[in-house]
C-alpha cells in the first residue's frame, strides 16, 4: 500500500511509518518542513495552511496532526487545539473531495481519543458507549464528525480513539519515568481514576492492522486491555524503578495550576476496553501493564 500520514514526524506518526515500511508498504509524509522527515518515509510532501493534503496518489490516509494537549489550556491554546484537529480534517475531507477518485485514499484513519467518553467513573467503555460531556468530549466528537464525512466519498473511516501511549521517545512516559527515578512520582488526586494506556508498539500495530482489515470500521479505542487505576499505575511503574512513591498531587492543586488540562486528562476517568479489536482478532505485544513497562524500562 502507499500510505500517507499526517504528524509523521510525531511519535506515533514515526512508529507507524517505521512498522509500514518494515511491512514493505511506501509512506508519503505530510509535515510543514518536509526536510524534517528523515528516513522513516519513502517520500514526503509540504503541507500549507491552504493546502494540508498536496494531492499523490494514495492507498490509505492516516491523519495523526494536531496541536498538543500538553500545556496550559488557556483560551488562546484551546482554539489552537481545535482548529489544528477539527477545522483540519475537515478541510483535509473537502480537499479530498477535489482530488482525481483514482487518487483518493480507500480508506481513513484519523486520531480522536478517550476523552471521547468523559468522566465516566468505573463504566467500562466500549466503541458502543455513548459521548460524555467536556471540552475533550466535545471536541472528540466533533472531530470524529469532521473525519465521518469521507464516508460519502467512498472511503473506510476509522476513528482511533487513542489512550495514554507509552513510549520511549515521546509522550508523557518519558517525564513520568524521569519524576519517578528522582522519587518524584506519586498518585493524581485520589488515584482511584482509570487509565487506558498502551503500548507504543501495539498502537502502530493497531493502526497498521485497521488500514489493512478491511472489517475494520467506525471507531476503534486504541488500548490495552487491561486498563489500571491512577493508583495502580503509579505502584507499577514505582516497582518496576525500584522507586518509591511518595508524591501525592491533590485534585485541588492540579485544577490550580493545570486548568482545564488538570482536570480532563489528569483527573478524569476513562476504563476503556478496544472490543473491536478484541472480537476482531487483534494480538496485542503487550497487554498487561507489567509486561508493558519492562519491556520500555529494560528493553
Amino acid at each position: 500500500m502507499r500510505i500517507g500520514i499526517t504528524g509523521a514526524t510525531g511519535m506515533i506518526g514515526q512508529a507507524v511509518s517505521a512498522l509500514a515500511l518494515d511491512s514493505g508498504h511506501e509512506v508519503i509524509g505530510y509535515s510543514r518542513r518536509a526536510s524534517t522527515q528523515g528516513p522513516l518515509v519513502t517520500r514526503s510532501l509540504v503541507s500549507t495552511s491552504t493546502s494540508p493534503l498536496p494531492e499523490t496518489p494514495l492507498d490509505a490516509l492516516v491523519h495523526l496532526a494536531g496541536e498538543s494537549l500538553f500545556g496550559l489550556w488557556t483560551p488562546s491554546k484551546r482554539e489552537r487545539i481545535w482548529k489544528s484537529r477539527v477545522d483540519l480534517t475537515k478541510r483535509i475531507v473537502e480537499q479530498l473531495r477535489h482530488w482525481q477518485p483514482a487518487n483518493r485514499p480507500k480508506v481513513l484513519l484519523c486520531a480522536s481519543g478517550i476523552g471521547f467518553y468523559g468522566d465516566r467513573g468505573d463504566d467500562l467503555l466500549e466503541e458502543k458507549s455513548a459521548p460524555g460531556t467536556g471540552y475533550l468530549a466535545e471536541l472528540c466528537v466533533q472531530w470524529e464528525a469532521a473525519a465521518m464525512e469521507a464516508q460519502a466519498l467512498g472511503t473506510r473511516v476509522v476513528v482511533l480513539r487513542t489512550g495514554v501511549v507509552l513510549g520511549q521517545n515521546g509522550g508523557a512516559f518519558p517525564l513520568m519515568k524521569r519524576a519517578f527515578t528522582w522519587g518524584g512520582g506519586g498518585r493524581f488526586g485520589s488515584g482511584r481514576q482509570w487509565m487506558s494506556w498502551i503500548h507504543e508498539q501495539d498502537q502502530a500495530g493497531l493502526i497498521l492492522w485497521a488500514l489493512e482489515n478491511e472489517a475494520v470500521a467506525g471507531p476503534l479505542n486504541l488500548c490495552s486491555p487491561n486498563p489500571v487505576t491512577n493508583a495502580d499505575f503509579t505502584r507499577q511503574l514505582a516497582a518496576s524503578l525500584h522507586r518509591p512513591a511518595l508524591l501525592h498531587v491533590p485534585a485541588f492543586a492540579l485544577r490550580l495550576l493545570m486548568p482545564g488540562m488538570g482536570q480532563e486528562m489528569l483527573l478524569s476517568s476513562q476504563r476503556a476496553f478496544p472490543r473491536a479489536a478484541v472480537d476482531l482478532g487483534y494480538s496485542f505485544a503487550h497487554a498487561s501493564l507489567p509486561d508493558a513497562l519492562s519491556n520500555l524500562i529494560h528493553g
